[in-house]
């Protein structure tokens, strides 16, 4: 039987952020587990901030509001909890939030979920474990409690669950679990349970959000699709479904799902098109939502393009809604808060208040006609046009540059260049060191605060980092790591600092973004073309080689993971774009070199997060992210050894392109996967120096000096000891002085064990 008709809506978003305006969440969940705050406490946060997105939205003319993208942590982890699949060494757990926690951070004596990206952006999602053991339980305390929170408020409430195809395909089989998607009728009823209770609450609609089939799927999975939202369409007692899908085009899963009895389908069509949903029939019945603003980058839409964009859809469709492309979880909360910003660059940008008002601006137009936002639709004109002749936008140097840069971006063969840096470095085997940062304390904070605040001059602020840096020498030295870093004081972000002293950024003040958990980010804006001024390590690395006499390594960070963490200009390739910054990159590593500096890093975690998610657009991006490293790094002789970094992705699809950086050093994430990554190498024939993490930086627990020596062993069943590096899995920017200490401890312990061994 199908479900009771439900009345279309108009204007809606897919997603909300969560982390407050001023992270808010983030402050009060760190009180939490630091213990100044209780749980009744940082619920009440969570409560207001709920409370205040919603009412925003529902003022500002949305129809239908998202309710239950909030998360303490992450939405994949809360579904996990929904539905039972919590690993079973947090089970001890009794408090619900803790165990939560514990998932997601683990323990002294628990290890967390892995962590990796959320499809192509830099959002970090907490990864389930589903093994034969896993008995699926329905738990829809979490969603019935905010439906209900919502309708207290008298807000027209839409929840939101992640879909069962997209939990279970982003899942991991563990202790000899076949292929999950095998077992994804075993949700179906749970999914009808929850669709029954939800119905009870009295909302309309639910949305079903299933990212995952924007991907290449096989046939057992477009067939599932058939079958699975067949089976909860016929459901007797449930709301309208809405299944969401978005960073891209479905592709053949849209035909799947139209012939299902779903009543509605959200569509990307800033990362998607409208090929193949125009002229549809089975849409004839059916509610498109679709998704012509933006929501992951920070550009005024153009609204005359979007509306030619909905005037196609209109005729295919029973009725047209207006949306966000994904969720607004990937753009700041308001440009409000952005007082140093250049009044021209800010006509151009919406992030999440404004992109609400123009969905609003759009709908309206569709239902009583563009006369209604006249004075919308020519303020967004005159921006773009005042956007396209701004003289910034251009820089005719940089591009002559770039015009006679030799396209071969090769250095000397790898096995040569090590023979090289062998003698030059004089390193042990299973050299130690650390990714680059290390725990921005308290005191970093205030002083670079004092700075801002004019409260301090830049020579006290020089002083004030460089006796931070002696510092941080000084305990590597004590610890007895092979190759040391600087620690990074003086750098708030690892890209927004080199955003500040690029041309072409713009740097925000309070466009914070959640990355994972309490990890928020401020992505800087990319609005021109990009040129270095001066040189922006040299001062801090030659200072902190003049205290050691091993070797520290320049640190910086590379041309595609600048672009990926920031909000990228839309005018022009992404390729060119990465070029002009691996210039910039190319000219600093150049500069460390005559500084004397011997060992440079240039780290690229974003290499598989910008991964288009359809396999035939991948061999076009992949060779130009390569080639924007390589031109940044193939500058420098054969005596200076290249490192590089990824972190926290699915890397296996993107080995042979790690090869291709052809970086003398790979360090990778590692230790939550249990070193699962140098298989993936092994069989890639990786032949070139990795130091795979030993252990997780983004949990507070330390690890001992057994646990490390494990994984090294199991290390180096893939990796040459001559080829073995031993490191963290990430920079230490977030963790404790204490608990740093202790854990590099008994890495440096570690390796002289192993390292003891392999000289026995």
């Amino acid at each position: 039987m199908s479900a009771p008709t439900a009345s279309p809506f108009t204007a809606t978003v897919l997603g909300s952020a969560r982390i407050g305006p001023n992270r808010e969440l983030k402050k009060a969940t760190e009180a939490y587990w630091a213990g100044r705050l209780d749980r009744g406490g940082l619920e009440s946060v969570a409560a207001q901030l709920r409370a205040d997105t919603w009412s925003r939205q529902h003022t500002a003319g949305l129809d239908s509001i998202p309710v239950g993208t909030f998360s303490y942590y992450d939405h994949v982890l809360d579904t996990a909890i929904m539905l039972g699949a919590l690993p079973p060494r947090v089970a001890g757990i009794a408090d619900d939030l803790d165990r939560c926690f514990a998932a997601a951070r683990g323990t002294d004596d628990i290890a967390p979920l892995e962590m990796t990206k959320w499809f192509d952006t830099n959002y970090h999602y907490l990864v389930p474990e589903i093994g034969p053991g896993t008995v699926f339980e329905l738990d829809a305390t979490k969603i019935l409690g905010e439906i209900a929170e919502a309708r207290e408020l008298g807000v027209p409430a839409r929840p939101v669950v992640l879909g069962p195809l997209t939990f279970l395909l982003l899942s991991k089989p563990v202790d000899g679990q076949g292929p999950l998607l095998d077992r994804v009728d075993e949700l179906v009823p749970h999914y009808l349970d929850l669709l029954a209770q939800i119905a009870d609450t009295g909302v309309d609609w639910v949305q079903l959000d299933e990212p995952a089939l924007v991907r290449d799927l096989d046939r057992p999975a477009l067939d599932a699709i058939g079958r699975v939202y067949d089976a909860l369409a016929q459901a007797q007692k449930r709301p309208a479904i809405l299944v969401a899908s978005y960073f891209g085009s479905l592709g053949p899963a849209l035909e799947r799902l139209a012939h299902t009895g779903v009543e509605g389908l959200a569509v990307d069509l800033v990362a998607g098109t409208t090929t193949g949903i125009a002229g549809l029939p089975e849409l004839a019945d059916k509610l498109v939502v679709a998704g012509v603003v933006d929501g992951r980058n920070v550009w005024r839409t153009d609204l005359e393009q979007a509306l030619s964009t909905l005037a196609t859809l209109l005729g295919s469709a029973a009725a047209v809604a207006v949306s966000s492309s994904c969720s607004l979880l990937h753009v700041p909360y308001t440009i409000d808060t952005e007082p140093d910003l250049d009044e021209s660059l800010r006509t151009w940008l919406a992030f999440g208040n404004e992109k609400v008002s123009e969905i609003v601006t759009l709908a309206t137009a569709l239902r009583t006609g563009r006369d209604a936002v006249t004075d919308e639709l020519d303020a967004a004109r005159t921006a773009a046009q005042v956007r396209a002749s701004d003289p910034r936008l251009r820089n005719d140097r940089v591009r002559g540059v770039l015009a006679s840069i030799s396209t071969d971006r090769t250095r000397t063969p790898a096995d040569r260049r090590r023979e090289i840096q062998r003698r030059h470095l004089d390193l042990p085997l299973l050299p130690t060191t650390t990714i680059g940062s290390y725990p921005q304390t308290t005191r970093i904070r205030v002083t670079r605060a004092a700075l801002r605040a004019g409260e301090i001059d830049h020579g006290e602020y020089v002083r004030r980092m460089r006796d931070e840096i002696s510092e941080v020498v000084a305990l590597q030295e004590e610890l007895g790591l092979d190759v040391v870093v600087h620690g990074e004081p003086e750098r708030n972000d690892m890209v927004q600092y080199f955003a500040e002293q690029l041309d072409g950024f713009f740097a925000t003040a309070n466009g914070w973004v959640q990355s994972y958990g309490t990890r928020c980010v401020r992505p800087p804006i990319l609005y021109g073309d990009v040129a270095r001024r001066a040189p922006m390590t040299v001062e801090w690395i030659v200072y902190a080689q003049s205290l050691t006499d091993k070797p520290v390594k320049g640190m910086l960070t590379g041309p595609v993971t600048i672009l990926a963490w920031s909000f990228v200009r839309d005018d022009q390739p992404l390729a060119e774009t990465a070029d002009q910054i691996a210039l910039a990159i190319r000219d600093e590593t150049v500069d460390l070199q005559a500084a004397g500096v011997r060992i440079i890093q240039v780290d690229e975690p974003a290499l598989r997060e910008l991964l288009p998610l359809r396999a035939s657009e991948q061999p076009d991006y992949l060779k130009w992210a390569v080639g924007a490293f390589r031109l940044a790094t193939s500058g420098v002789a054969d005596s200076t050894q290249i490192h590089t970094h990824l972190c926290y992705s699915e890397f296996g699809e993107v080995i042979e392109a790690i090869a291709g950086l052809d970086a003398d050093v790979t360090s990778i994430e590692a230790a939550r996967s249990h070193m699962e990554v140098l298989d993936d190498l092994d069989a890639a024939g990786f032949d070139l120096g990795v130091g795979p993490g030993v252990y997780d930086i983004h949990s507070p627990r330390v690890p001992s000096e057994d646990e490390i020596t494990a994984l090294l062993r199991t290390a180096l069943q893939a990796v040459p000891a001559d080829r073995l590096w031993v490191n963290p899995d990430c920079g230490l920017k977030t963790r404790g002085t204490t608990e740093v200490t202790a854990s590099l401890a008994n890495l440096v312990a570690a390796a002289a064990t192993v390292r003891a061994e392999l000289n026995r």
